[in-house]
């Protein structure tokens, strides 16, 4: 895209000179996620504060027929945020503001731009809840959970994003705004467009305001940490607690090379380990009522005590608390700390879970690379990062792509499918047809070009590029 002194004008006017960038340094910064090491960098970035001026801005886009890339914390892991085709970035960090608690309707109205663990401590304050804690949430914002519809440890009993958003307001990429829904639980009036948006990953428009449910919060939990000999009974045990009638709030699996690297990537943090243990299984019930949790943490250890575990280490204060949950949510940056990767977010029904792991296994044997899981057991959710180490640059550029073809084929062979919370983006998109034959790709496709008929919002992400 060529930049014109015109479109800069146009721009100036809509939201002031100072909050248009087209310095090299800012664009490079704004160019990139957590994905890999990937950066598009836009050819301007823009940082608009109002609806309005997105409105006036799309309008131009649309008209001009410019790529527009929606950019919010980028913390992202498939490339959502990437600007493939140069155009405007979007920022949206100056929509930072939480605009109501309703403390009577247990409701909050917010901008995309907070950070997720400032929205929920500001409820908290209120003694409400926002369930929603994907790993990043320290520094990802609200709205690009609900582009990617995020889940997190706590999805297991509460689940993700799409269960708390009860109305949006979007700007569409033609121009216009709408809001897709009602401030009400319950809405059977016509198509639910609120729920299309949830996980459109910025495609068809850029969400500006967020109506959330919230819940009261809770005053008690238990956590626990629970050592296997053999990592395919760590993921037998999961289906297994849920079968003796437990919800728990959250439970993750931890394989050993992943808390092994952690611990040296987060040295405050540290846990003995027997040299035979081969995986762990972090369990939180949480609710109102010790005497219940008790019970249901001794009902979890009846169940876990029938398989091969080590000495179970129960959390008794919240400092110890808090560092068993700051190793869980480290674990991503560790594997990144320590080679190139690629990371996977693979999710099947829990009692395949075992299934999916010894095939994971199975694959990278065959085409020589080693994998680091860990994740969301309680969901099936398992994250699969594939470390370069020693693989040859050749390698790791033929034969990885092999590997990860035949993961997805086996998860959705296991009744699963691609991305459990991390989206599809950029680097996911071509993988689409094993999980989604013509006819579904197609129907997406006729989804897009009806909300953005140019093609201009977020272009080359989630359908594959010969479709």
């Amino acid at each position: 895209m060529q930049i014109n002194t015109e479109l800069l004008t146009e721009l100036y006017t809509i939201v002031g000179e100072k909050y248009v960038y087209t310095d090299l340094e800012t664009r490079h910064n704004y160019g990139h996620d957590e994905t890999e090491d990937y950066n598009f960098p836009p050819n301007i970035l823009v940082k608009p504060a109002t609806v309005e001026e997105i409105a006036a801005i799309m309008k131009i886009a649309n008209k001009n027929k410019i790529p527009v890339t929606p950019i919010g914390a980028r913390t992202g892991l498939s490339g959502g945020a990437l600007s493939l085709y140069g155009g405007i970035g979007l920022s949206m960090e100056r929509f930072n503001k939480i605009i109501n608690i309703d403390e009577k309707n247990l409701q909050v109205v917010t901008e995309p731009g907070v950070i997720t663990q400032v929205l929920k401590d500001n409820v908290a304050e209120k003694g409400l809840f926002y369930p929603v804690d994907p790993s990043s949430m320290g520094s990802c914002f609200i709205g690009g959970n609900i582009a990617e519809n995020s889940g997190g440890a706590r999805a297991v009993k509460y689940g993700v994003t799409k269960d708390y958003v009860l109305n949006l307001e979007v700007v569409l990429p033609t121009g216009e705004i709408i809001w897709t829904g009602a401030n009400t639980l319950k809405n059977s009036t016509g198509y639910n467009l609120t729920q299309l948006m949830v996980g459109s990953e910025g495609t068809l428009g850029i969400i500006t305001k967020i109506v959330l449910k919230l819940l009261p919060l809770s005053n008690h939990n238990i956590l626990m940490l629970v050592p296997f000999y053999k990592s395919d009974e760590a993921c037998e045990a999961v289906s297994a607690i849920f079968r003796a009638g437990i919800i728990p709030s959250a439970l993750e699996f931890i394989e050993r090379d992943a808390i092994d690297w952690t611990m040296k990537y987060v040295p405050e943090v540290n846990v003995i380990i027997k040299d035979e243990i081969q995986a762990h299984l972090l369990i939180e019930v949480d609710g109102n009522y010790p005497d219940i949790l008790f019970q249901e943490a001794e009902k979890i250890m009846s169940v876990v005590e029938q398989f091969e575990i080590d000495e179970v280490l129960f959390a008794d204060t919240e400092e110890q608390k808090n560092a068993l949950w700051k190793l869980r949510r480290a674990v991503g940056e560790a594997v990144k700390s320590n080679s190139i990767y690629k990371e996977e977010d693979t999710v099947v029904p829990r009692y395949e879970l075992p299934n999916l792991l010894k095939g994971v296994k199975e694959i990278g044997r065959k085409y020589g690379f080693t994998t680091i899981c860990y994740g969301h057991a309680g969901d099936g959710n398992l994250h699969i990062n594939i470390v370069k180490g020693n693989m040859t640059d050749t390698n790791w550029i033929t034969e990885v792509p092999k590997g990860i073809t035949e993961i997805f084929k086996l998860t959705v062979a296991l009744k699963g499918t691609l991305s459990g919370e991390h989206g599809i983006g950029y680097v996911q998109k071509n993988y689409m047809p094993i999980a989604f034959n013509q006819i579904e790709l197609n129907l997406m496709k006729g989804i897009k070009q009806l909300f953005d008929p140019n093609l201009i919002l977020n272009p080359g992400k989630i359908l594959p590029d010969n479709l």
